[in-house]
């Protein structure tokens, strides 16, 4: 089974598709800006679940993230879960450089 991962920034998600099929298989929607990427919830269709889309979704987005020189926010669960077993991608944590405090 191969997982082909795409940005749609049009819909401002990424989405997962199965072996150049025309359905989503799974999508994590993201809000984006000059700065950073939020990654806001991750959802993958059930008959994919446990078949490494979810994955797949996250390692291309943190990767393009990684390109563009963008910080991650993750928002969601799965991002915020997978990056913490994966600390290679940890360097990517959006840290405010704001010295603002209460």
């Amino acid at each position: 089974m191969a997982v082909e991962v795409s940005d749609a920034p049009e819909a401002k998600r990424y989405e997962a598709r199965i072996d150049g099929a025309t359905g989503v298989a799974g999508l994590a929607q993201y809000i984006r800006t000059d700065e950073l990427i939020a990654f806001v919830h991750t959802e993958v269709s059930p008959e994919y679940e446990g078949r490494g889309v979810g994955s797949a979704l996250v390692r291309t987005a943190l990767d393009e993230a990684r390109s563009a020189g963008l910080g991650v926010l993750p928002t969601c669960p799965f991002f915020a879960g997978w990056i913490s077993r994966h600390p290679e991608y940890q360097d990517l944590l959006y840290r405010s450089r704001s010295n603002v405090s209460d």
